[in-house]
């Protein structure tokens, strides 16, 4: 996400920083990229302006332009309004003691409400150790309960059954007594959408809104729809008053303008935003975080929190271990990619790291799909070979490693090339570890070290590297 805006903002931002002194002209300039970039990324015109203005008082002011960085402040300033355009702080859900503490999921029709009420159940279930029960009040749209219901069962979370009643008010209270009898605490109801906004949809919200007193009211938006997602949401606003948004299809928003626009538009945050169809693919929304995205300033936050969930802190510690003593098996290798496969594509994780870490170093969809079918074709190589070899490549032979190329669908010199980059990481691996990484970030720092700055990563060397720059070139010039 904001790929586009990203990496102007970062040229824009890297030739300030080039200037030996800053004066009145150049600010003038980086303004008027910045503006043009923005505009470009489909970020509302109005917020442009109020953006552009905030960053240009505050840098041509005597606490910047008197500094002994310059630069640095007004790289400071950009990021600081670029939170605050965001949402400021980080805003979550805020749960009262009263049970059930309700949730109202509003928006268009086709906006992905009915994933996303599953999504949130589960989140809150797993994350926050709450205890939700699902209700759709869409007696309109045909099958949209039973939708729920098989979203219900996926995520191994309750949904009310109802089939009997007709009318959303009474649904209502049904799922309201039966959260009190049962001892759920939180109630989320996916309310009807339209395609267009109409009077007889905002008042049954403005009815169940009454009925349910909800704690939230988030409204649910297509980020790929930029500026039309904008205006909806601040007509819902005005006719319900939301305390929130979600914007779905984030993985795939390349511009952005829709997530950089809503808070100023609307007055309300963006509280989550979806990042891919499964279940789980849901992330709590840090302004601030983003903002450090966009600017190239990385999101390690994210990242650690990523790997503290997906990797088990005894094996980490195993692994750790293993790689102080020189025991890193191709078995262990193997678990690694695994373990890292879990931690989603590696194109979203560079993304997290600081832009300067890996000098710059981003992925194109291309070489992404290139890696990712490198890893499974190691696995294959892995899999295709004993448990001795497994643990001991000291005793792979010619004979064997024919064998194993059979086995993989591989050729011979593809068998040597990974066992001549896994030699190579495991030395990488093991200086990082001596080096005070730690267990925890030891294999991720590993891996992402390895593979993606010292060729530690089967088929992605420095002659993989230069022969992807190679076509890059060549597709330039055609």
């Amino acid at each position: 996400m904001f790929e586009a805006l990203s990496e102007k903002l970062r040229k824009v931002l890297k030739d300030l920083r080039g200037q030996g002194r800053l004066t009145e002209a150049h600010i003038e300039a980086a303004m008027r990229e910045i503006r043009i970039a923005l505009l470009e990324a489909d970020v509302n015109f109005k917020v442009v302006k109020t953006f552009v203005d905030r960053v240009k008082e505050k840098a041509l002011g005597q606490e910047v332009m008197g500094s002994l960085s310059p630069a640095q402040q007004v790289v400071k300033v950009v990021y600081d309004e670029m939170v605050e355009m965001l949402g400021g702080t980080s805003t979550q859900l805020l749960f009262t003691k009263r049970t059930p503490n309700v949730i109202m999921i509003v928006g268009l029709q086709g906006s992905g409400k009915t994933t996303t009420t599953g999504k949130i159940a589960k989140f809150l279930a797993e994350k926050q150790n709450r205890r939700p029960l699902l209700l759709s009040v869409d007696v309109y749209r045909p099958a949209a309960r039973q939708q729920l219901s098989i979203i219900g069962q996926a995520i191994n979370q309750p949904v009310l059954d109802a089939m009997d009643a007709n009318e959303p008010l009474e649904l209502v209270r049904r799922a309201l007594r039966e959260c009190q009898l049962t001892g759920y605490d939180t109630l989320l109801i996916d309310t009807a959408g339209r395609l267009h906004i109409d009077e007889e949809l905002m008042l049954e919200l403005q009815q169940i809104k009454q009925e349910a007193t909800p704690i939230e009211i988030l409204f649910v938006a297509d980020a790929m729809t930029g500026q039309d997602a904008v205006r909806s949401a601040q007509q819902f606003h005005e006719q319900i008053g939301l305390t929130g948004v979600i914007l779905t299809k984030m993985d795939g928003d390349t511009r952005g303008g829709a997530a950089l626009s809503i808070k100023e538009v609307t007055g309300q945050p963006i509280k989550f935003v979806g990042v891919g169809e499964k279940y789980d693919a849901i992330e709590q929304f840090y302004p601030d975080r983003i903002a450090q995205r966009i600017l190239g300033m990385g999101d390690v936050l994210s990242l650690i929190e990523k790997v503290q969930a997906e990797v088990d802190e005894e094996k980490a510690l195993e692994l750790q271990e293993k790689l102080a003593h020189d025991k890193f098996s191709l078995e262990d290798f193997r678990d690694q990619l695994r373990q890292m496969k879990r931690l989603g594509s590696l194109d979203k994780l560079l993304d997290m790291l600081p832009s300067g870490l890996l000098g710059g170093l981003r992925m194109t969809p291309e070489q992404t799909a290139e890696m990712e079918g490198k890893l499974k074709l190691t696995e294959a190589i892995i899999n295709s070979m004993t448990p001795d070899e497994r643990h001991n490549h000291a005793i792979l032979n010619a004979s064997r490693r024919k064998r194993i190329a059979r086995g993989s669908g591989t050729s011979v010199q593809e068998v040597n090339q990974m066992i001549n980059e896994y030699m190579e990481m495991r030395k990488m691996m093991r200086m990082m570890t001596s080096g005070g990484m730690g267990g925890m970030m030891g294999g991720l720092g590993g891996k992402l070290a390895g593979g993606l700055m010292g060729g530690g990563l089967p088929g992605f060397g420095a002659g993989n590297r230069r022969k992807a720059t190679k076509r890059r070139k060549k597709k330039k010039k055609r």
